[in-house]
């Protein structure tokens, strides 16, 4: 059987056969050590046709089709041109040696030529990517090159496919620049505060927050010119009057030294640094909010949006954080206190990132394990259906935000929580609704869709008046019939003043039968307990024996005492009868 190689370059398609392959053998690794010598490798392989492509996007979608294991036109009437026919239902003699197996499996299906991709064919391969230059002589210097960077660029152009409104590299710059504004603003309020200090001290136990106190100063500056009608324009930038007074008469009072406008000016310009970079603080803030609700709502809505950028960050994408278990979400930014509990065999951390939630917080202090296990396990259920899900939705966020409510009941209360099936089913029917819901309808199908809810309604309320009715009915005694009580039969039938009678004499009867029942049955109870305390006062009869045992026990020892003194006498007198003899 003769092996052809397909070799797909960067300039064209190249049908090489193989002949002689006693010369080198028939081992993977012979072929490797023949590769490098072009004598023996030329021997054994020599080009047989070449199809160059016609333009870039010509090559980048030939190379796309090989890639997905698609044959093209171009690719097929090659093959039948320069392969051997197979005749129907006969052995094909040629087998076709291809980088790509599923490419095999196409070019077989379409020219019914076998295939092979295996270690042999692929050493093959690479001897001839190798001296590939050498083999098409009518190439120039350099074209090779060319063609395959040009080629590589735009093949990986293509291969990037994503959507432009769910980058979340965008979150994770984000969210670093706004730590990083975090701590230069802090800084750079502190700075403002001393500078400005030297001059109007007062101010700083005044005005509590930074960009106030920024806003101030660029507004005050020179605190001698601060009056009594300037008043307006500070209660605008504070926003409190009693404060804006106060500054007005530390003004008056303080002891701060006077300052040079030169030194003046350069406060003001960096109070005005120092306030942009708080309203762009703001402005990036809300951005990361939007962006966050765009890649990851599921995620943002469960844990919020400036912990879930943060455990997106930490990860490095959105896709790594959905490879990444529940336990490896839990401890995420607390590697290093990791670390040192398993050096130092000691206790390993609860949470990491997701200590910022508020469930962790509102969690007791023995519950606080728990709930951030169970908080990373939502957080990775959340970022999974972020990456995956091809409709953007919020549904499965919030009904996982509702899961761990419940479990914050359940160990707090003991409310025994919903089964996490129950939980997706109703997320799934949430966003198929809300998918519904966005597309647009006309008036007429909504007052179609109105009419029967109304209807509905009536008879779901009939149904519970009735329902009513009947409990009445039956708790005041009142015959029911059909689930109307009699007074309605009464009315129906034209006799008003009748039933209000009967109604009258049933609500005496009522009243003299009801109250008998329950005072019967608790006479019966107090005999009962009558009866059973009794019962229990039985054991006293024990203790009567007990008396009549003693009383028998005297009168027995008062009967020896009497007989004794008897028989005392007899015994002296008797020894006195011996003595005298």
């Amino acid at each position: 059987m003769t092996l052809y190689l397909l070799y797909e370059s960067a300039s064209g398609y190249a049908l090489f056969e193989t002949t002689g392959l006693d010369e080198i053998g028939q081992n993977a690794e012979a072929i490797q050590e023949s590769v490098t010598d072009l004598t023996r490798f030329g021997k054994v392989v020599k080009l047989l046709a070449f199809s160059p492509f016609t333009s870039a996007a010509d090559a980048l979608e030939q190379c796309n089709s090989v890639t997905e294991g698609i044959m093209t036109s171009e690719l097929q009437n090659f093959l039948e041109l320069n392969l051997p026919k197979v005749k129907a239902g006969k052995k094909s003699k040629v087998s076709l040696g291809v980088a790509e197996p599923k490419l095999g499996s196409a070019i077989l299906e379409a020219t019914s030529i076998p295939c092979q991709s295996n270690d042999y064919v692929n050493e093959f391969l690479r001897g001839v990517r190798f001296h590939f230059s050498r083999f098409i002589k009518d190439l120039k210097e350099g074209d090779i090159e060319k063609a395959q960077l040009g080629l590589a660029h735009s093949y990986s152009r293509s291969k990037v496919k994503f959507n432009v409104n769910r980058v979340d590299n965008m979150i994770i710059q984000s969210i670093s620049l706004l730590d990083t504004l975090d701590k230069d603003i802090n800084t750079f309020c502190m700075r403002v505060r001393e500078w400005y200090s030297w001059h109007f001290p007062e101010l700083v136990k005044i005005v509590n927050d930074n960009y106030t106190y920024a806003k101030l100063v660029k507004h005050i500056k020179d605190k001698s010119s601060i009056t009594n009608e300037s008043l307006e324009d500070i209660t605008e930038v504070i926003g409190d009057e009693d404060k804006a007074r106060e500054v007005i008469e530390a003004a008056k009072a303080s002891m701060g030294q006077d300052i040079s406008p030169i030194d003046l000016i350069n406060i003001e310009m960096f109070a005005s640094r120092v306030i942009s970079l708080v309203e762009y603080r703001k402005q990036l803030h809300s951005y990361l909010v939007s962006k966050m609700q765009d890649v990851a709502p599921n995620l943002a809505v469960l844990i919020g949006e400036m912990v879930g950028a943060r455990l997106i960050s930490h990860a490095g994408s959105l896709t790594n954080l959905a490879k990444y278990p529940a336990s490896t979400v839990q401890i995420l930014g607390a590697e290093k206190a990791l670390f040192r509990a398993l050096k130092t065999k000691g206790n390993t951390p609860k949470y990491g990132l997701i200590f910022h939630s508020s469930f962790i917080g509102r969690a007791s202090t023995k519950n606080k394990g728990r709930i951030s296990r169970y908080l990373a396990n939502k957080c990775s259920i959340a970022s999974r259906i972020d990456c995956f899900q091809e409709v953007n939705t919020s549904a499965f966020g919030e009904k996982l935000r509702e899961q761990v409510e419940e479990r914050l009941e359940f160990y707090d209360k003991g409310i025994a929580p919903r089964k996490n099936i129950d939980v997706m089913k109703d997320a799934i029917k949430s966003a198929e609704e809300n998918g519904n819901g966005a597309e647009a309808k006309t008036d007429d199908m909504e007052m179609t869709d109105a009419e029967p809810a109304v209807q509905e309604d009536g008879a779901n309320g009939d149904k519970k008046d009735k329902k009513k009715k009947k409990k009445h009915a039956d708790t005041n005694g009142t015959p029911v019939t059909n689930g109307t009580p009699a007074k309605e039969e009464a009315v129906e039938n034209g006799s008003a003043a009748e039933a209000k009678k009967e109604k009258k004499k049933k609500k005496s009867g009522d009243a003299e039968v009801a109250p008998v029942t329950p005072v019967s049955e608790k006479k019966s109870k107090k005999q009962k307990k009558a009866e059973e305390a009794e019962e229990a006062a039985l054991p006293v009869t024990p203790l009567t024996d007990k008396k009549s045992k003693k009383q028998k026990r005297a009168e027995a020892a008062e009967a020896v005492e009497a007989v004794t003194p008897v028989t005392e006498k007899k015994d002296k007198k008797k020894k006195k009868q011996k003595v005298e003899a």
